[in-house]
């Protein structure tokens, strides 16, 4: 009955999360970094509570969370906060489109991790799909070449040294790293709560994730820079947004961590660049380039790979 529900959960939530990022890069530039990265937990947890509440009344069914569930959504929300901040700092030097192609090597990364943690084995269908669509993601997003400098240009400002061309390309990497780790703690943690519902079982884990990220970076601000706290609260109106969007989407992935390998999951998830090429413009404001159409056929491609493994 529900064997295809991750499907629909995961495109759900590539689309909110993809809205959502646009939404917390915009609040860089008044909160920073981690003030930005505070608000999908801050103003995300009510919402989630309220999920979990709306769950456990429609099904009755009830969680009881084993002894490591703490443990595997402490360890999820703190390795989607190193994922989050990376990636906005990623994209404080570099565009949101370029960015989410960098972290869109998680997917790769999940799949040893899921290994390792969960022992989920990646069947050799979806061990391709992941490396064909990964491929086409980074064929997509990278960055066409800049017109050779001029006389009038190539002094105007010094060339950034090789540690700052580097950077964002690796706090992407890094971000997507975190991310596979959060998603494999994620299911860990969905698993032991135990309620009889897969459900109520993804809600649980939301709420307890976000709740110790909630205390730890918001408790991280309060300590060291109050300021941006109190500019958090007072950027309520997009923060609410940012969050809503931050806990549905979450909401989404983990029903389809609940139903599916979490490897899958991330991999059909990177429909998420096409939906990040409509939102920048990318493909939008000119006509596709030959790379840009290879790269969006080896993208579609591998997801078709995914749904057949």
């Amino acid at each position: 009955m529900f064997a295809s529900l991750w499907i629909f959960t995961t495109i759900t939530a590539a689309g909110a999360q993809s809205l959502r990022n646009a939404l917390q890069r915009g609040l860089t530039t008044s909160l920073g970094t981690l003030g930005a990265t505070n608000v999908r937990f801050l103003f995300g947890l009510p919402f989630a509570i309220l999920f979990l509440a709306g769950l456990i009344i429609a099904t009755g069914d009830r969680p009881v969370p084993q002894d490591l569930f703490w443990l595997w959504a402490a360890l999820g929300g703190i390795g989607q906060i190193l994922a989050t901040a990376c990636m906005l700092a990623a994209m404080r030097d570099r565009s949101f489109l370029v960015t989410i192609a960098y972290t869109k090597t998680e997917p790769v990364q999940v799949a040893l991790f899921s290994l390792a943690f969960l022992g989920e084995v990646p069947t050799p269908m979806l061990i391709g799909a992941i490396l064909m669509a990964t491929v086409g993601v980074m064929i997509l997003s990278w960055p066409k070449a800049s017109p050779a400098p001029t006389s009038e240009t190539a002094t105007s400002a010094p060339e950034p040294g090789r540690l700052a061309r580097w950077r964002p390309a690796l706090l992407g990497i890094a971000s997507g790293g975190f991310f596979g780790l959060a998603a494999v703690f994620f299911k860990g943690a969905i698993r032991a709560a135990d309620s009889g519902g897969f459900l109520v079982d993804a809600a649980t884990a939301l709420v307890a994730s976000l709740t110790v990220q909630t205390a730890i970076l918001t408790g991280w601000l309060a300590w060291r820079s109050p300021s941006v706290l109190v500019a958090t609260l007072r950027e309520w109106r997009p923060s609410i947004g940012a969050g809503f969007l931050g806990a549905f989407a979450s909401q989404m992935w983990f029903v389809g961590f609940a139903t599916a390998p979490v490897a899958a999951v991330r991999t059909l998830g990177l429909v998420e660049i096409l939906f990040a090429q409509a939102l920048s413009r990318g493909l939008l404001k000119e006509r596709p380039t030959a790379r840009e159409l290879v790269g969006v056929g080896l993208l579609i491609l591998g997801v078709a790979m995914v749904l057949r493994s």
